[in-house]
């Protein structure tokens, strides 16, 4: 397959922060960038040289859409597949193709698709059931318990999902989340948990960046720090390989997440996939040689992938929409001057116009000598945002 040169239209269906940095990379590489969203104030559409508003079945828009590019992606998971299908039908070369992206919209499958790979990474998935009845409920062994019960589908930081102590707790639990398919997970005795992001071209070259160790508040990425301070340099070869080889059978072009727990005991768990640019990859804007949405404009282009080498250490810290406002629930603007006085501060705002309780607003990238200073001056920074250290 040749390349697809600049200035060709390359389109993303999403608009969201995926898809404005994907936007906004492709620009830097001389590209026309065409966006489909069905949100008006979306952040990629705003600064995208086509924006078709639309929703993502809208036949019109997407006639228009496959008319405007050469190549098309995704910013989340969570697009049609048959679009994907469809925009090759109309000769758009597209990736990733549907068949890894409707793996990755379906817990069920997903878990079947990493069990299998299991095989050759070694590393297995925490044990689940799968719920779609009141009799699967009742038939749960009790060494299930504690467990968390997920949504197969449309799940995403922390929603449409319930932590459930014990068995008579799981009939009511499955109720609350709408009677839907889900898939119930044991809970395991989890140390932290650790992310690698991946990237394949079309010819099979597969290049990957340092695994981050991540920290949650409430389902959403809080912390992301790299080099992961607690793995261990034989953990992180394994998780590495095994990455290359998940992407690899998966059939996967494009940027790819992998997110793994290490258990209290050393043991290694894999836990699911994004098949897109991640949230705890957003340090590569700022502490690698090719960031994460390069890298995905260049796999999308058919271009050779760039060099993942960490320049610095990082710490990332999200912003949620919580640090604008005030103990009044008042609207107030954060304190940006006294951030940026931090000198290893990188400040990333999304472009959204309307801020929200629990809404990814933007991330602030520390960049140091080592991970201890990183991680002093992400301290800094959350107290003059008023983010709870804990």
């Amino acid at each position: 397959m040749n390349p697809f040169f600049p200035s060709s239209w390359l389109g993303i269906l999403g608009g969201g922060q995926l898809g404005r940095y994907f936007s906004q990379a492709a620009q830097d590489l001389g590209y026309s960038v065409c966006v489909l969203d069905p949100d008006e104030d979306s952040p990629a559409g705003k600064i995208a040289q086509n924006f078709i508003r639309a929703d993502y079945l809208d036949k019109v828009a997407l006639a228009e859409f496959a008319k405007t590019c050469v190549a098309a992606s995704t910013e989340f998971e969570n697009v049609p597949a048959k679009v994907l299908d469809w925009l090759i039908e109309q000769n758009v070369y597209v990736a990733p193709v549907s068949r890894p992206v409707s793996i990755a919209q379906n817990r069920t499958a997903e878990k079947e698709f990493l069990s299998n790979c299991s095989k050759k990474t070694g590393i297995q998935t925490a044990p689940y059931c799968i719920i779609t009845s009141t009799q699967d409920c009742k038939n749960i062994a009790g060494d299930m318990f504690p467990a968390i019960l997920k949504t197969t589908r449309l799940g995403y930081d922390g929603k449409g999902q319930k932590t459930i102590k014990e068995p008579n707790d799981l009939e009511n639990a499955w109720f609350d989340l709408g009677q839907v398919e889900c898939i119930l997970e044991k809970k395991l005795d989890l140390a932290f948990e650790v992310s690698a992001i991946v990237a394949r071209s079309f010819d099979n070259e597969v290049a990957i960046f340092p695994v981050a160790q991540n920290k949650h508040r409430n389902g959403i990425l809080h912390l992301s720090i790299v080099p992961a301070p607690s793995l261990s340099e034989s953990q992180e070869k394994e998780i590495l390989e095994a990455t290359k080889t998940i992407i690899r059978e998966l059939d996967y072009v494009g940027v790819l997440c992998v997110e793994y727990f290490v258990l209290g005991d050393g043991t290694l768990i894999v836990n699911e996939i994004a098949p897109r640019p991640h949230n705890s990859g957003h340090h590569t804007l700022d502490s690698c040689f090719t960031s994460q949405f390069e890298q995905q404009v260049r796999t999308l282009a058919r271009l050779p992938l760039g060099k993942t080498d960490l320049i610095q250490p990082v710490v990332m810290l999200n912003l949620l929409g919580d640090i604008w406002f005030d103990d009044n629930n008042q609207l107030i603007q954060p304190e940006w001057d006294k951030v940026l006085s931090i000198p290893s501060a990188k400040l990333h705002l999304y472009g959204k116009t309307e801020p929200k309780l629990a809404r990814k607003m933007g991330h602030i990238n520390f960049l140091a000598e080592n991970i201890e200073s990183a991680m002093s001056d992400a301290t800094l920074a959350m107290e003059i945002l008023g983010i709870p250290k804990e």
